[in-house]
């Protein structure tokens, strides 16, 4: 007794080709069949009118005989007509009887109940004798013999069955061939997706699918799945930009820590000298902690998270609520800062003190000392408003001034106070203005450089709750801003 081993019946994928072929052998079919059963009722048809004009005709020439045969008052001239009459006739038959049922004349060449034969029965009224001044009445029944159009009835079915069989095997290979050749638009789609990888998703947009040889019909697919890959390229290369971006950015410290701790354990230390150690250490560490920080905000950020808004009366205090943050190194830049202009929107009100507090933390750090940097709030349009922090200093680089609100970017090639400002700052700032469904921007000319984010005003608040990582910070409501220009 063997076991069976057969694995369980999994259901068959659709062939399309297949599918196709089949739809088009079947609709041939039906096709010529219904054309096959049109023209073989219609002959038929055709037949069946023309046995009855011939029985018409037939029946109007032997009333003419009868009456004529009557007149001549000759029983024998009636039989010898009728038997003139049928000769070259043998499909036809004929019987005439008196109204008593006495025979008077009857030439069958088939038999009374045969079924193959098409028959007509009528009456002739026999004119009167010039002595006898009474009618006489006759029973007529003509048949015809409709063996031999049967039998070309059956033939041309015959003819019909096997060119509609014949017909649709033709057009069932056709069809298969045009099929195949109809398909390898798609053929061709599946090899140069097949030959795609993980490599070409950062490659230049020469990589996609092409399109030049392929149908209309096919087109907008091969351009929306050439959009699908554009956008998991930006995505594979964000991916990869983080990755390089947060390796670099932490292998510093890193190293420095490493270092500062071999030193550390190379000789007997004091507690003093390790307790310098441990906060010259503590100080990487918590840089390291504000990069994860920020780059997790970031993260949550990319995925596409909403910010939960709510009605804010005055954005002008909440712009006095950053500025008294920044008091201490405003002072200690020798920097005075003025809010201009008011507005009310439909906010996050910490992740938007967040932004600004990232705006103004970098003019501080790049304003002329002595001058005065101006947060300026306004409503270019309905629907929209603006915030705006504008310092005094030198003017930033026209070909800087797309990327800076790239991943730990800095414009500056020195990279000034690169241990404290890790480039996530204006960063954090578009992703909020993201957050948002606005936009951040970024203008310098001569002295004067203004950055900023445009939000929508009036829009409903979104269900979703606020980006914990983007409200973890050092201060409640108040993260730690990081600068992306030194």
């Amino acid at each position: 007794m063997t076991a069976d081993h057969s694995s369980p019946s999994t259901p068959q994928i659709p062939n399309l080709s297949r599918r196709l072929s089949r739809s088009l052998a079947l609709q041939t079919m039906l096709g010529l069949g219904l054309v096959c059963v049109a023209v073989y009722w219609g002959s038929w048809l055709a037949l069946a009118q023309r046995q009855q004009e011939s029985l018409e005709q037939k029946q109007v020439t032997v009333t003419h005989l009868l009456q004529q045969a009557r007149a001549n008052r000759s029983a024998s001239s009636m039989q010898h007509m009728l038997s003139d009459f049928l000769t070259g006739h043998e499909d036809m038959s004929i019987r005439v009887s008196y109204a008593s049922g006495a025979q008077l004349f009857e030439k069958l060449h088939q038999p009374l109940d045969d079924l193959h034969s098409a028959r007509r029965s009528f009456s002739v009224v026999l004119p009167a004798h010039v002595d006898q001044q009474e009618q006489q009445r006759v029973q007529v029944l003509l048949m015809l013999d409709r063996r031999p159009d049967d039998a070309l009835l059956r033939q041309l079915a015959w003819i019909l069955g096997l060119a509609a069989v014949s017909g649709a095997l033709l057009v069932s290979l056709f069809s298969a061939w045009l099929v195949r050749r109809g398909l390898a638009p798609l053929h061709s789609l599946v090899e140069q997706t097949r030959q795609l990888g993980a490599k070409d998703l950062s490659r230049d947009w020469q990589t996609r699918l092409d399109d030049s040889n392929q149908p209309q019909e096919l087109r907008p697919l091969i351009a929306q799945f050439n959009a699908l890959l554009e956008r998991l390229a930006v995505a594979y290369r964000q991916m990869e930009a983080f990755n390089a971006d947060v390796a670099h950015e932490l292998n510093t410290p890193l190293t420095t820590l490493i270092s500062s701790c071999e030193l550390a354990l190379r000789k007997p230390r004091d507690a003093g000298e390790l307790r310098d150690i441990l906060a010259s250490n503590l100080e990487d560490l918590q840089r390291m902690a504000g990069i994860v920080a920020d780059m997790l905000f970031l993260s949550h950020a990319d995925r596409g998270e909403s910010a939960h808004r709510i009605q804010v009366a005055s954005l002008a205090s909440l712009a006095d609520e950053v500025v008294d943050y920044h008091e201490a190194a405003l002072q200690e830049a020798g920097l005075q800062v003025r809010v201009q202009g008011d507005a009310q929107a439909q906010v996050d009100a910490r992740l938007l003190r967040r932004a600004l507090s990232n705006l103004l933390g970098n003019a501080t750090r790049y304003a002329t000392p002595g001058s005065c940097i101006e947060i300026q709030i306004s409503t270019p349009q309905a629907g929209q408003v603006t915030l705006a922090v504008q310092n005094q200093g030198q003017a930033i680089a026209p070909e800087h001034l797309p990327r800076l609100f790239d991943r730990f970017y800095r414009s500056d090639a020195a990279r000034s106070q690169a241990d404290r400002n890790h480039g996530l700052g204006l960063s954090i700032v578009a992703a909020i203005a993201r957050m948002h469904g606005g936009q951040a921007f970024a203008h310098s000319e001569q002295t004067v450089t203004s950055i900023g984010l445009s939000l929508p005003a009036d829009q409903d608040p979104s269900a979703q709750a606020p980006v914990s990582a983007g409200n973890q910070a050092s201060m409640p409501g108040m993260p730690t801003s990081s600068s992306a220009r030194g």
